[in-house]
């Protein structure tokens, strides 16, 4: 039952993360419907760094396009690499919200903003301003022509994500679209955005509750995270496909249908 439970968390984590519906949400009130333990904070976190290595394995050439660099060329794009810049800009936003609130008041969103009620009316505003983006003006700004500041706006929305129910991909791509990014586009800077910043929540999580972790046992964890993996890379696919034609309409209903039925369960 403990390797079925990490499986089951895997599953959700993978296909929820990158499709705007929020993983975390996800894994908190699927949990609860099938009557197993919230995985809690910590233990999502950690979890999510196998969507990580799925974003890293899926955009392999773009990250790791080096095979002839030697080392010193190797800094020297990273240094001046522009989509690598802008990455590192917009994850300021998340990791200087995201550290305060873990530094001066680590268990706030386990107190106040876990909660079912909240995660369902989270589920609600990002459904309007999922339509809101939907709804906005193709746009012609890409990841070859963005600016910084267009950049660090994404990142400025991104650092909502650490709000259980909103969404990182959901607040990335829906800011990317208002603020008029092609729809191609706006998914993959929000995949290859989401590296830094999940990879750093893990770290600090796995960190910080170290000695939690061997209770659990490390095989099942393992087993979690390729699960993410696995299922983290099926979701990328189908969102790159799906998104670029058909845009938010789904996951907006869904969202809605989610709150809903959350709130019909309180």
């Amino acid at each position: 039952m403990e390797y079925l439970k990490f499986i089951l968390y895997g599953l959700i984590q993978g296909l929820t993360e990158f499709i705007p519906v929020s993983s975390t949400a996800h894994l908190k009130v699927i949990s609860l419907f099938l009557g197993i333990d919230d995985p809690g904070a910590s233990l999502s976190a950690t979890i999510q760094f196998g969507s990580v290595l799925a974003i890293a394995w899926y955009f392999k050439n773009d990250i790791f396009n080096f095979k002839t660099r030697t080392f010193k060329n190797f800094l020297e794009y990273i240094l001046h690499e522009r989509l690598l810049t802008s990455i590192l800009i917009a994850t300021i936003p998340i990791v200087l919200l995201g550290g305060s609130i873990k530094i001066f008041i680590p268990y706030f969103f386990d107190n106040v903003l876990r909660s079912n009620l909240s995660i369902a009316l989270v589920s609600f505003l990002m459904a309007f301003f999922m339509y809101l983006a939907d709804s906005s003006k193709r746009g012609s700004i890409n990841i070859k022509n963005h600016n910084y500041s267009d950049s660090f706006l994404i990142g400025f929305f991104q650092a909502f994500a650490i709000l259980p129910g909103v969404s990182r991909s959901g607040v990335t791509i829906s800011s990317a679209l208002i603020s008029g990014w092609e729809r191609g586009d706006a998914a993959k800077f929000s995949f290859l955005l989401g590296m830094p910043a999940i990879t750093l929540a893990a770290i600090v999580e796995f960190i910080s509750s170290f000695n939690d972790f061997f209770s659990i046992g490390l095989l099942p964890l393992f087993v979690g995270l390729i699960t993410a993996f696995m299922s983290s890379l099926l979701a990328i696919d189908f969102l790159l496909k799906y998104f670029s034609s058909n845009g938010l309409k789904i996951f907006i209903i869904y969202r809605l249908i989610f709150g809903v039925v959350i709130l019909l369960s309180l």
